[in-house]
């Protein structure tokens, strides 16, 4: 059957469209900087992964209580040509430090830190430059973002029709984008067993390129596959909660979300 690259994309100018899907991400590791009274450090080399929700069907994933629960991704957008679309977007994703893990460490920690001071634990307490460390997660450090690392995205997107059979609106597209966002984590620390689930934030902002397939199966309802990279630079991250503590970081990550979209307002 032949194939209809023009056709196909007639008529979307002007109309919008919004889906819903779920993902799974990937980080490399990363180096984190902790700063408050009494302590100043950076462990170096951090290995972290996601927290995908298991899949238990309408128990979480379809039950409108729980859904937003598992890592997703809500984006809506609006094609500005009938192959260009400008979208808004948000792509709850995890990220979790993985616990008891050997590190590197440099910086100074004191015998009294945080304000109001709290006494530590004396096996800590020293000046590092490089220095080999285990990152115990009784005592030391639990460090993560599980509600969750967000990324909030404003993306330009372009697509390119792949293949149509020529029924209907049936048609695969290859779509190719980029974004520019912020981070909104809620951070989940505790530092020498100080520390809470805290609010969420504005800690930081961050850049994304993407590319995936759109499957379209009518004119109103489409599914899209999508591979994104980006980096994102978190100057602000809430840690024990108390005056002036906090950290840095800088994080890379690797996403792959498959989504359920309707479109809305196409003329043809």
């Amino acid at each position: 059957m032949p194939l209809m690259l023009t056709a196909q994309h007639e008529g979307r100018k002007g109309s919008y469209y919004a889906f819903w899907g779920y993902n799974r991400s990937d980080y490399p590791t990363s180096d984190i900087y902790f700063s408050g009274a009494g302590y100043d450090f950076t462990l170096h080399n951090v290995v972290a992964a996601d927290a995908p929700t298991p899949f238990d069907g309408f128990t979480t994933y379809f039950n409108p209580n729980l859904f937003s629960i598992p890592q997703f991704n809500l984006h809506a957008g609006y094609f500005i040509q009938d192959n260009l679309s400008l979208s808004i977007g948000w792509d709850h994703m995890k990220y979790v430090m993985v616990p008891d893990q050997a590190s590197h460490i440099t910086g100074s920690i004191s015998p009294q830190v945080s304000s109001p001071s709290f006494t530590i634990n004396p096996a800590y307490v020293g000046n590092y430059n490089n220095t080999p460390f285990m990152i115990a997660s009784k005592d030391f450090l639990q460090y993560e973002h599980t509600d969750g690392f967000n990324y909030a995205s404003v993306e330009l997107e372009h697509y390119r029709p792949l293949w149509s059979p020529g029924i209907g609106k049936l048609e695969l597209e290859w779509m190719n984008g980029l974004g520019i966002g912020i981070v909104v984590p809620r951070s989940d620390v505790r530092l020498f067993t100080l520390g809470r689930n805290n609010y969420w934030n504005l800690a930081g902002a961050g850049a994304s390129l993407k590319t995936g397939l759109r499957l379209n199966l009518t004119k109103l309802l489409f599914f899209e596959a999508t591979a994104k990279g980006g980096y994102t630079n978190l100057w602000d991250v809430h840690t024990t909660g108390q005056s002036g503590d906090h950290a840095e970081q800088r994080i890379w990550f690797g996403e792959i979300y498959g989504a359920l979209g309707f479109s809305f307002g196409r003329k043809k």
